[in-house]
């Protein structure tokens, strides 16, 4: 396992942690990163209009399309720890 995985993998799991929740919009682009990171480019169609939750996490998904599973991770650990402080 690389090290950068292992410092994904610690960031994905200390999040949950942290001490005040992101706004949305961040928590949106964390969640594209991060399933950017674990499991490549988005996979399926995009939700219905009816299904918000789900569209907004596909989009946010969608938006990171084509970059890197390396550099996915790399930012997300970045915007962690830009968050953790």
């Amino acid at each position: 396992m690389s090290n950068l995985k292992e410092q994904f993998e610690a960031a994905v799991a200390e999040s949950k942690t942290l001490p005040e929740r992101p706004d949305n919009m961040t928590l949106l682009k964390m969640y594209g990163l991060y399933k950017q990171g674990s499991n490549g480019d988005v996979q399926g169609e995009r939700p219905g209009m009816t299904d918000f939750v789900a569209r907004a996490k596909w989009d946010a998904w969608a938006a990171v399309k084509g970059t890197a599973q390396e550099q996915a991770q790399q930012q997300y650990i970045d915007m962690f720890k830009d968050l953790k402080g």
